[in-house]
């Protein structure tokens, strides 16, 4: 067994991203068969200095990228990311430290660009923690039986003067952008969506294999404006001469509650189409509640979504909104002292909350912590989900000053869950 200290953690070279790919499918227990449209597509994301091998010899063991995002926390403002995929260790390299080695490279190099978090999506829900990941948004999906809705089948269009058309791909890589900028503006935990992602997601590039093109269909409003976009598949069964197919969707991001409507009702009236699944949705969707009968919408799964790692505690709780008005929470302040092992973010803050709603946050003050968390713990309350009463109840915050997790939750939590509808 090679140690520990002779496997080699450093950035990839274009001309190595060939062995990178075969050890990232060989991680993900896809064929280690590279193809030259799938190089050539790696080609187009790589990064130099940002896409990091762990060798043993010449041989590539173990895979990580980050790129450049930008996470919204709500009221138009976003933040810097550095966005983490592609994490993988070779099965005969395991329990080596290796990924703990890539990520503290990666956690630094952010740290030191200027980068305000760190974000990814978790294939496993153990690992990230250690790292001082938590989980900042959660997932659900739903699984509905058409003629249970309540839906009248003979509706053939919106009812509110919209309108509903089938596009195809380039109409999609024009419409969208501008679509999923206004949507991530006022949606917590949406993150940016290049122009790789419009091209990777309407097939314009490809990573290998077929592709089967999906249908789109996109919502105008009365006044001709571009308020929602779908990507839906259809399988086709038949069971003793009738139509049993299923829709699924893979994407639906909507910038009003009357696209969002028009969209899952269109998808509901399509002919021979007796199941509609979601895809991924923010866990309070209105979807359910489209329908008159919401339990023919099935959630058949639920679960974390989007991880945060906070690397700037200072930027974080200032660039978010907070409530204003009467909320209580406002000329309200807390004192939190954050615990980071690896030395990122700790130490002891004051949050203030004027009553417009904007928050200050002071390092180092000497005023006495009224509430003890983990950096991770700290990620999961920062854009809104999760309550510090039962982080609390749980074991994993700790009051100093009785009632701070009442104030924490007045300060943080949103009146509506934050949603990433994104994977990466």
């Amino acid at each position: 067994m090679t140690p520990r200290d002779a496997i080699d953690i450093r950035p990839v070279s274009e001309d190595g991203l060939r062995e990178w790919t075969r050890a990232l499918s060989t991680g993900f227990l896809r064929s280690p068969e590279v193809s030259d449209v799938e190089l050539e597509a790696r080609r187009g994301q790589f990064l130099p200095g940002r896409t990091l091998g762990a060798f043993d010899g010449g041989r590539c063991v173990g895979t990580f990228r980050s790129f450049p995002q930008e996470l919204s926390v709500g009221g138009g403002a976003t933040v810097p990311a550095d966005a983490i995929s592609n994490v993988t260790v070779s099965p005969t390299h395991r329990r080596r430290g290796i990924l703990t080695r890539m990520m503290g490279q990666d956690l630094a190099a952010a740290k030191e660009r200027g980068d305000v978090v760190a974000t990814l999506i978790a294939a496993e829900y153990p690992i990230y923690g250690r790292y001082g990941f938590g989980p900042a948004t959660w997932t659900s999906e739903w699984t509905i039986d058409v003629p249970r809705t309540g839906l009248d089948p003979r509706w053939s269009g919106p009812t509110d003067g919209g309108r509903i058309d089938l596009v195809d791909g380039e109409d999609v890589r024009k419409l969208g952008p501008e679509l999923h900028a206004r949507l991530a503006r006022q949606q917590p935990g949406a993150v940016s969506r290049d122009e790789r992602w419009w091209q990777v997601n309407t097939g314009a590039v490809r990573f290998g294999g077929s592709w089967d093109e999906p249908f789109y269909a996109v919502y105008r409003s009365a006044e001709g404006e571009v308020d929602g976009l779908v990507s839906y598949e259809a399988d086709d069964k038949w069971d003793a001469k009738q139509p049993q197919d299923t829709a699924d969707v893979n994407w639906l991001i909507a910038a009003t509650p009357a696209a969002e409507r028009a969209l899952w009702q269109y998808l509901c009236s399509i002919d021979w189409i007796t199941k509609v699944k979601t895809g991924w949705r923010a866990p309070d969707d209105l979807l359910p509640f489209f329908l008159p009968d919401p339990r023919a919408a099935k959630l058949t799964a639920h679960a974390d979504w989007l991880w945060v790692r906070i690397l700037d505690v200072v930027r974080a709780l200032e660039a978010r909104p907070y409530d204003s008005g009467d909320s209580g929470a406002s000329g309200r302040g807390l004192v939190l002292e954050v615990v980071d092992a690896d030395g990122f973010a700790g130490g002891r803050y004051r949050l203030d909350v004027s009553d417009a709603g904007v928050g200050s946050c002071v390092p180092g003050t000497r005023d006495a912590a009224e509430l003890t968390l983990d950096v991770r713990e700290l990620a999961a309350l920062w854009l809104g989900d999760e309550s510090a009463v039962r982080l609390a109840a749980l074991g994993r915050v700790r009051e100093e000053r009785a009632g701070a997790a009442l104030v924490a939750d007045a300060l943080l939590r949103t009146s509506r869950r934050p949603w990433c509808p994104d994977i990466f």
